[in-house]
């Protein structure tokens, strides 16, 4: 496949220009969180730990809508899922801890933000807002709608990443006041987030036919590999081209089962580490809260 898809070109496999704006960003971070804190009104520097995780949430973020995996998206639904798991499940949580509580409420303590900050990562709504975005999205006229134009596209996908923003931000709060859930409650957030997304994995597993258009009609594949692929270069190939199997060994109908099993593997591998992460500050924060031993009579002389 590797070589197959090369005839798309450098542009539609590596993005030059997306490219440059991650560079861009990272350089934007390195500098309101380094050298130039203070005239941001930031005191300390972010962390190592900070710097690591927003560079690689940076790179995870080139990787599915840069790199050749977001040309895939578009030939492969199993490309696809796996993009959308990274993109929506793993980037947010990278993003809110690799940002400074500083810059975070700077940000969130903007007129404009913050009531729709407020709203937004209100567990239920959150959790109902994301999981039934996520859904609509791959009902199959959706999805197609989606591919339609890069403008539609770009905003979908807006509208998604800040759902699953939301969704995230009340299991890793960067600020005290939003941390509204107990441990518990968290347990049960996540696992109520693993239960309704569920269904549209589910319909996409069993589905007895392929259920998409853009990966079975030729019409509907050239309109989505024109989000990625520049047109004078999808031109020139047109008449070779006659479908994404060309490029995939496998059938359509498998792809589909295979993109829908690794969403929600990928899914359950991230909940469970948030998990693991909740347990651990529970436990933690309740060994805290033990008195320390009196001291002996031997000590106390």
């Amino acid at each position: 496949m590797w070589l197959d898809i090369q005839i798309f070109g450098f542009r539609a496999l590596w993005s030059p220009y997306f490219m440059i704006f991650i560079v861009l960003v990272a350089l934007a971070y390195f500098l309101i969180t380094g050298p130039y804190r203070y005239k941001f009104g930031g005191h300390d520097r972010a962390s190592v730990k900070q710097q690591f995780s927003f560079y690689t949430a940076l790179l995870c973020l080139y990787l599915v809508k840069g790199a050749p995996i977001d040309l895939l998206s578009h030939i492969t639904l199993t490309a696809h899922m796996i993009q959308m798991a990274i993109f929506l499940l793993v980037i947010p949580i990278l993003i809110i801890i690799g940002i400074p509580v500083w810059i975070w409420r700077i940000v969130i303590n903007q007129p404009f933000i913050k009531p729709i900050v407020d709203i937004g990562t209100k567990p239920l709504i959150s959790l109902l807002v994301f999981n039934g975005l996520f859904s609509v999205y791959h009902v199959p006229v959706f999805f197609e709608f989606a591919k339609s134009s890069p403008v539609i596209h770009f905003f979908v996908h807006g509208v998604l990443f800040i759902a699953a923003f939301f969704m995230i931000f009340p299991l890793l709060p960067p600020l005290k006041e939003f941390d509204r859930m107990q441990p518990l409650l968290k347990i049960g957030y996540i696992f109520a987030n693993s239960v309704l997304i569920t269904p549209a994995c589910v319909l996409i597993i069993f589905a007895p036919e392929p259920l998409y258009a853009t990966y079975t009609q030729g019409g509907a594949w050239m309109q989505a590999m024109s989000l990625c692929v520049p047109g004078n270069v999808l031109q020139g190939l047109a008449p070779g081209l006659t479908g994404p199997e060309m490029f995939t060994p496998i059938s359509t109908l498998e792809d589909q089962q295979l993109g829908g099993i690794i969403m929600k593997i990928m899914q359950e591998f991230t909940y469970g580490a948030i998990l693991a992460t909740v347990i651990f500050s529970w436990f933690r924060g309740e060994s805290n809260k033990i008195d320390p031993l009196p001291p002996t009579a031997v000590e106390s002389h």
